[in-house]
């Protein structure tokens, strides 16, 4: 069988609180897998202010998230969402990198500071994006995520903010381990970017008397 690669238009989802038309501060907020756009957003409401706004692309690839034994329709099944799977891989990257350069331009006043935050399956998705992509972010906020092993920090450094890097995780994350703060500390620095870490009392979650205090840092 061959096969070919055909890229087409299709519609996608993007939530906002605040204009950012407007504003001079944008964050760009990721979301993690299984999530919907819906479900992660209200948590950001705190970073709305006067001059700043928050933009959250929803991923592109829905699924219905069956419960094991799931006798029912699909009618009653939640919906999420994934970035991507291992099927067709280096394309849906390609595809979510593009997307994300797509919405920042559709939504970003010129000029605008932007702030890019990734939750869990998002940090992956945000450091491909900052690799690879068309956009230059101001920040970068790593939340309980994986720093994916094929992006090469060395070779992007001058796509990274040399000294706005914040990596965030709970204290009591399940996923602390896999996560590894301090060995991605060490993987910045040996890029030439310094990531500094901030915890907080929750678990694998975002937490909002944390996202407050990282926008007034």
């Amino acid at each position: 069988m061959n096969w070919m690669d055909l890229v087409v238009r299709r519609r996608a989802r993007v939530g906002t609180l605040g204009d950012p038309a407007t504003a001079d501060e944008v964050w760009l907020v990721i979301h993690g897998y299984g999530q919907l756009v819906s479900e992660f957003l209200p948590a950001c409401d705190g970073l709305v202010g006067p001059t700043r706004a928050v933009v959250a692309p929803e991923a592109l690839n829905r699924f219905y998230k069956v419960p094991e034994g799931h006798q029912g329709t699909h009618a009653t099944v939640p919906v999420g969402t994934t970035w991507m799977t291992r099927e067709h891989r280096l394309a849906e990257i390609a595809d979510y990198v593009d997307y994300l350069d797509d919405v920042v331009e559709a939504t970003r006043r010129p000029g605008a500071r932007l702030v890019v935050l990734g939750f869990s399956q998002g940090v992956t998705t945000v450091a491909r994006w900052v690799s690879q992509g068309r956009t230059r972010v101001d920040r970068v906020v790593c939340w309980a995520g994986e720093l994916p092993k094929d992006v090469d920090l060395v070779a992007t450094r001058d796509r990274w903010p040399a000294d706005a890097v914040d990596l965030v995780v709970g204290v009591r994350d399940e996923f602390r381990e896999w996560i590894g703060l301090e060995r991605q500390v060490e993987r910045f620095a040996a890029g030439g970017v310094t990531a500094r870490i901030t915890e907080f009392a929750g678990g694998h979650r975002l937490d909002r008397a944390t996202l407050r205090m990282l926008a007034d840092r």
